[in-house]
């Protein structure tokens, strides 16, 4: 696998978008922004080296891999599930939503299809097929579903990768790889906060999933396939993921 490219920091740019208190959407504009042009920034994807002996596919599934190749498979399909889920939100929840809802979903679409697409571009030939979904569970009618189930994912986003981190491998790319999860696992805790936001108008903050310690909770793979699986009609073979 060849090592990505780390994205230029400056003391501008975010930091001046928060420095002004009621300009959340222009955060989230510029953070959408921001993800959408890590993935230009990737000089080359991950190649086909050979991760070491895998288990036979399981018929009419989809392999996520293995190493750390697996674990961006993982990231990705969940990437692709969020993404979906806040596309079909915009297109079919106008009615639900007031306008100012609204706009915080057409937000967070866009951060998650960054999202999506980052992770496509790093696997190149290595990235699993698109996922097919199912939300006939949700009613995108009703605010309600709309946004439990918003908070779902994005609390399980957050416990996903905070999961995840440590099965990367500890040197090289792995390290590129944990850095850029990292950024991407702090976005994803924004959201949560802003769905906490617009349930209850800023009166709580997900600190269920908080601990005495103040960390928030992380689940490894098995615990959020297992919880996702409700939404993926795709079957998913983690078999070979790093434990």
């Amino acid at each position: 696998m060849k090592e990505l490219s780390k994205p230029a920091e400056t003391d501008k740019g975010l930091g001046q978008h928060l420095q002004a208190p009621m300009q959340r959407r222009s955060f989230f504009r510029y953070a959408g922004a921001t993800a959408a042009a890590a993935t230009l920034l990737l000089t080359t994807s991950c190649d086909d080296d050979d991760d070491g002996p895998m288990n036979p596919p399981m018929e009419g599934t989809v392999n996520l891999g293995s190493a750390d190749v697996g674990i961006l498979n993982y990231a990705y399909a969940l990437e692709q599930l969020e993404a979906a889920f806040y596309t079909a939100v915009v297109a079919q929840s106008a009615s639900a939503l007031s306008t100012a809802e609204m706009d915080v979903m057409k937000d967070l679409m866009a951060h998650e299809v960054a999202h999506r697409e980052f992770f496509k571009a790093a696997l190149g030939n290595n990235a699993i097929p698109a996922l097919e979904v199912d939300f006939s569970s949700i009613n995108f009618n009703d605010k309600n579903s709309v946004l439990s189930t918003a908070r779902t994912f994005e609390n399980l986003g957050v416990a996903a990768y905070n999961g995840a981190g440590k099965l990367f491998t500890d040197t090289g790319v792995g390290l590129t790889y944990l850095l850029l999860a990292g950024k991407i696992v702090s976005v994803e805790a924004r959201h949560a906060a802003a769905i906490d936001d617009l349930i209850a108008g800023g009166n709580r903050f997900g600190e269920e999933f908080i601990d005495s310690n103040g960390l928030d909770r992380a689940l490894m793979p098995e615990a959020v396939l297992k919880a996702a699986a409700p939404f993926i009609a795709t079957k998913i073979d983690f078999s070979n993921l790093p434990k």
